[in-house]
């Protein structure tokens, strides 16, 4: 379950985001958020709010990030949890206040490196909504300690 409160340390998060099969159909988003983050037993754990830039206002976005498996969770306008793990076909709800839709993924990639500092990740998955319309997305996050960006 997703905490209300974010805890961890202070980071700026840059996301960058390509969806499309091909350049000419495809659809990229960059953007900075600041977040916090905690890393534990080998797990990076990251927390941001969504806004205006991603249409998703208002929800909170939690990602664990262990070695080959990452978990995203979105509490707020919308809800859902994916997981994501090459080889592993999974099934989500996705609920917005306009009703629920069923989503499937299948994970192509992930490469991850993550210490107590920040780190970076890269997924490459497909994901189709009701059994249909297939679109890939890569999905790209590096996270760093605020107070690494301003030099102390």
């Amino acid at each position: 379950m997703i905490e209300n409160e974010m805890n961890g340390t202070p980071v700026v998060i840059d996301i960058d985001s390509v969806h499309g099969y091909d350049r000419e159909d495809s659809d990229r988003m960059e953007f900075t958020t600041d977040g916090t983050y905690s890393f534990e037993n080998g797990v990076g754990r990251l927390s941001y709010w969504e806004s205006e830039v991603t249409g998703l206002t208002g929800t909170l976005t939690q990602m664990e990030i262990a070695p080959g498996r990452v978990v995203v969770r979105r509490e707020g306008t919308v809800t859902s949890q994916m997981e994501f793990e090459p080889g592993f076909r999974s099934r989500f709800a996705y609920e917005t206040p306009y009703g629920t839709a069923s989503m499937g993924m299948d994970t192509r990639q992930i490469l991850s490196q993550f210490d107590e500092r920040g780190g970076e990740l890269e997924m490459d998955y497909v994901l189709d909504l009701e059994h249909m319309t297939a679109i890939r997305n890569k999905f790209c996050v590096r996270v760093r300690r605020a107070d690494d960006i301003c030099g102390m």
